[in-house]
């Protein structure tokens, strides 16, 4: 017996100490990644850059038209995908009745999910810029990316109604309150926080995203305004990045852009966890 209690005493220190050690490495990797990116990237941002045009004429070096089209493929993006995702959540929790009918949606959803972002990219152009007409634009790339986000949206709102308690139902219907009613009064409220976390989730995959873009936005550094914008191909951030680093060896330039979504995305993770807690201790109250 004192054997034994030694052996499992042995084992669980040395399961805690790789416990431990690799959430240790986790950690540093995580820290040295993104001060490495900050300590290259922030040295190099300036007004000037962030204000500016591209010109090949001057020979001016500007990410303007990019950061505009990246915030006009996020709006343009939340404004389809969020109807649908809640909209789709909210059949799935308090309508559909059919079980395999759900089990297969969740499932579709799933496995989109898990496809990598370039096939999205291909079906995008295949599809929205020569079956439909679009060409290569920011509304082209959008659409795509709304395809993407979709599943994220949906299993997030869908989870989050899932914790509304059913006594609250039951006793809005006890007042003589319709389905619909129900849901836009008591069970939307309560799962807001879930759908807030998801649109805060599609917005850091959106800023990150670069594949699907390649093939459906373009490379183009044009200044233009919302829907001049959407019409016309653009280069968002993440594809600036790429051009500027792989094609034309602006690595400065490059490393300014990755401090930039570096930050954005601490931002919106930071926004996230603020977002989470502030509903939790409303919900406490």
């Amino acid at each position: 017996m004192q054997k034994t209690s030694r052996k499992r005493k042995c084992y669980a220190v040395v399961m805690r100490a790789l416990m431990y050690l690799a959430a240790g490495l986790s950690a540093a990797l995580a820290l040295f990644l993104v001060i490495y990116v900050l300590a290259k990237g922030l040295p190099n941002l300036s007004w000037r850059l962030l204000s500016t045009a591209p010109s090949y004429l001057t020979g001016e070096i500007g990410i303007l038209p990019d950061l505009l089209n990246t915030l006009y493929i996020v709006m343009a993006t939340l404004v389809v995908v969020l109807p649908l995702g809640v909209g789709a959540a909210v059949y799935l929790t308090e309508y559909a009745t059919n079980r395999r009918l759900i089990a297969a949606i969740e499932y579709a959803a799933e496995t989109l999910s898990g496809i990598p972002s370039i096939i999205y990219g291909l079906v995008g152009m295949l599809f929205f810029c020569q079956f439909l007409g679009m060409q290569t634009s920011l509304l082209a790339g959008a659409l795509t990316l709304v395809i993407m986000n979709l599943p994220t949206i949906m299993r997030t709102t869908q989870e989050s109604l899932k914790t509304v308690p059913q006594s609250y139902r039951e006793g809005a219907f006890g007042l003589g309150a319709g389905k619909w009613r129900v849901i836009r009064t008591v069970v939307l409220p309560g799962c807001v926080d879930g759908v807030i976390t998801g649109c805060i989730l599609s917005v850091g995959r959106i800023l990150g995203e670069s594949a699907a873009l390649l093939f459906t936005a373009g490379f183009a550094h044009a200044l233009n305004g919302f829907f001049d914008g959407l019409s016309s191909a653009g280069a968002t951030l993440t594809v600036a990045l790429y051009v500027y680093a792989k094609e034309q060896g602006q690595f400065d330039v490059a490393f300014a852009i990755a401090a930039i979504l570096m930050l954005l995305t601490l931002l919106i993770n930071g926004a996230a966890m603020l977002v989470e807690r502030y509903f939790r201790r409303k919900r406490s109250l």
